[in-house]
């Protein structure tokens, strides 16, 4: 009987120290979520994004930008390709706008 107490107070102390352990891994990790949470808080204009309530609003002030836009002298200019030196190609444009 000696020989079985013996073994049982360094088993429950391991165990307590399992347990403990679990209990305090859980709430060390659950303060790292936690502040990585109050850190990675998102920009007003991101979140709105993100958030589909607000998209109709972004959507509507878009609207409204594109249609204060006038659209009659609209001119597309092609940028210079990556095989075609740009400082040239700037000059052409320039040429070609003066006519």
């Amino acid at each position: 009987m000696g020989q079985q107490q013996c073994g049982l107070k360094p088993a429950a102390a391991e165990m307590m120290l399992v347990v403990g352990g679990s209990f305090g891994l859980r709430e060390f990790t659950q303060i790292r979520y936690d502040s990585q949470k109050i850190r990675k808080r998102l920009d007003p204009s991101l979140e709105a994004k993100v958030n589909v309530e607000k998209q109709s609003v972004i959507l509507e002030e878009e609207y409204e930008k594109m249609k204060q836009v006038n659209m009659e002298e609209w001119k597309n200019i092609r940028g210079p390709r990556p095989w075609e030196d740009s400082r040239e190609y700037q000059e052409q444009q320039r040429t070609s706008q003066d006519k």
